[in-house]
């Protein structure tokens, strides 16, 4: 089957509030989320929470190289108390945009349905602040949307995010150097088999484990018993996100000539794509079988880029 690209809608803040910050001379979010190295890997963190991307790899885990990668470079402040990182925050606002996050999605009380924690990390572009609200840019579907300084500070303290630091923003983005596109997805390989290998273990909760080992297991926990939180993870966020970020790979790697490697990640997406439906209609065990295909594919990856 041939790779047909995707562009639409989904839960993919990261890439998209890069491009905010990037402005006219943003490269594709394909791109930069093939940069940031997310495609690359599945983790079972703590034996138990699901995610489609590498083992050890979390947002911030990614940004650096990925700003690299693509010819750019930017400030960045975290910790303090919220006083000082309103404060902080204000200053920074006279020059521009700032990026923030993580914060807690579901203090963000302008998106229906969320008045409280729920542990879900998340990235947003804020762009004005007033005396008593935050205006910003939510790439969930959400522009130029206000909120309450204190609910902001509260989402933006990120308590209940089990990575990075309170309060950290990012700003001064700046083109350091002119990148090509491809020139930047070939920049990005070499960290993309440092993952994939699972070369670069941070933040690593005991019993997390990675890659084809990691589906397998998901593909146990699912036979067994896919309980609420977990199949709600699935399919709201875990699948839609994982099989976007494997679709834009397959189409960075074919852009750059990687025709083996985009054949591969192409038939990953296809296989978590393919989750969906199972998960939502209670067919456990076709979802099962499938991350059972999906497991020794991750090892064909890391071949096929090696070999390249």
């Amino acid at each position: 089957m041939q790779h047909f690209p995707y562009i639409g809608s989904g839960p993919y803040c990261y890439a998209n509030a890069f491009a905010m910050m990037f402005g006219k001379h943003a490269p594709s979010t394909a791109s930069i989320e093939f940069a940031t190295g997310s495609p690359f890997g599945m983790q079972l963190v703590g034996g138990s929470l699901p995610f489609f991307d590498p083992f050890g790899w979390t947002p911030e885990a990614g940004f650096n190289a990925a700003l690299d990668a693509m010819g750019w470079t930017s400030s960045v402040m975290s910790g303090g108390n919220a006083g000082d990182a309103l404060e902080r925050l204000r200053s920074q606002l006279v020059h521009g945009p700032v990026w923030v996050g993580p914060v807690e999605m579901g203090w963000l009380r302008y998106q229906p349905n969320k008045d409280g924690p729920i542990g879900a990390d998340h990235y947003v572009v804020v762009i004005g602040l007033a005396s008593d609200r935050v205006q910003l840019h939510d790439p969930q579907g959400y522009p130029f949307a206000t909120l309450p300084i204190s609910d902001f500070l509260t989402a933006w303290q990120a308590e209940t995010i089990d990575y990075g630091t309170p309060f950290t923003m990012r700003f001064g983005f700046r083109q350091v150097r002119v990148v090509d596109e491809d020139d930047g997805i070939r920049a990005s390989l070499p960290a993309a088999i440092r993952w994939l290998s699972m070369q670069k273990p941070q933040h690593l909760p005991e019993g997390t484990i990675g890659n084809g080992e990691a589906a397998e297991a998901l593909a146990s926990m699912i036979d067994a018993r896919c309980d609420k939180d977990l199949r709600a993870h699935l399919i709201h966020f875990a699948i839609r996100v994982g099989t976007r970020r494997l679709a834009d790979a397959a189409t960075c790697l074919s852009r750059i000539g990687y025709t083996d490697a985009a054949h591969i990640a192409s038939v990953q997406a296809a296989l978590l794509g393919a989750l969906q439906y199972p998960l939502v209609t209670g067919n456990d065990a076709e979802a099962a079988d499938l991350l059972r295909r999906l497991a020794p594919t991750y090892q064909r990856l890391l071949e096929a880029l090696r070999s390249c």
